[in-house]
């Protein structure tokens, strides 16, 4: 039997875990679901969540361009991008970018995020797809589609999309040189990380490598800690 790894959750890393992590709170309308020294995590209305990790250097993303790269991003749905990045700059994120329709802006931490226009949302956001930045999105997405048995619904030349029907993961090609993380230098930070669920972790981390994830010398008996083809740091957790 193939062995796969469920999408539990993105974890982000920040300095000030409390300041971001409510930011988000407050302008999704998540709720608040944990809320310690080392983590601040929120969850969307259809059981998503996201996690802020401290971390004490935290170097922010300065998005765009390659010499500080943002390596993750959140694409959030609402249906007034508007209106609400508005309140999103109230509450302490920074304008960057306008799209056709969506708009970039960057949280407390630095971290870039879109919001992405779409009827019917209602009064909390909802989280569409954690995006990822690689040189091949095509050749990530079918690493992440097979070790979590996702399906890689769109492979095209600006990225690809894997899904569930519920949980998305977006791969989107860096065009400039791509420049991955190098965790744990906090010279060329992760940014953000996957954790990815399994049920026996000796026989998730053979399936792991056998596509390509290279194992770090990080984790204990509930974890185990890898990079993935383009460099960036995921958890396999049981």
């Amino acid at each position: 039997m193939t062995v796969t790894a469920a999408l539990d959750l993105a974890i982000f890393d920040a300095a000030d875990i409390d300041k971001v992590g409510s930011f988000y709170a407050e302008l999704t309308g998540w709720d608040v679901v944990r809320q310690d020294s080392d983590r601040f995590g929120v969850r969307a209305p259809d059981g998503q969540e996201v996690e802020f990790q401290r971390a004490p250097d935290h170097v922010a993303p300065r998005w765009p361009g390659q010499a500080y790269p943002q390596q993750f991003h959140l694409d959030l749905r609402t249906e007034d991008p508007g209106a609400q990045a508005e309140r999103a700059v109230g509450l302490g994120a920074t304008r960057l970018a306008d799209g056709p329709n969506w708009i970039t802006l960057a949280d407390p931490a630095g971290h870039p995020f879109d919001l992405c226009q779409f009827d019917g949302v209602g009064a909390r956001m909802q989280l569409f797809a954690v995006t990822i930045d690689a040189a091949d999105p095509s050749a990530l997405g079918r690493f992440y589609a097979d070790l979590t048995g996702m399906e890689q619904s769109y492979d095209g030349p600006e990225g690809a999309f894997v899904t569930d029907g519920r949980r998305n993961l977006l791969f989107q090609r860096i065009n400039d040189e791509y420049n991955p993380p190098r965790w744990p230098d906090p010279a060329y930070p992760q940014q953000a990380h996957l954790d990815l669920r399994v049920r026996d972790l000796d026989a998730g981390t053979a399936r792991a490598v056998e596509l390509g994830a290279t194992r770090l010398d990080a984790g204990d008996d509930g974890f185990r800690v890898f990079t993935d083809p383009a460099g960036h740091p995921f958890c396999l957790v049981r």
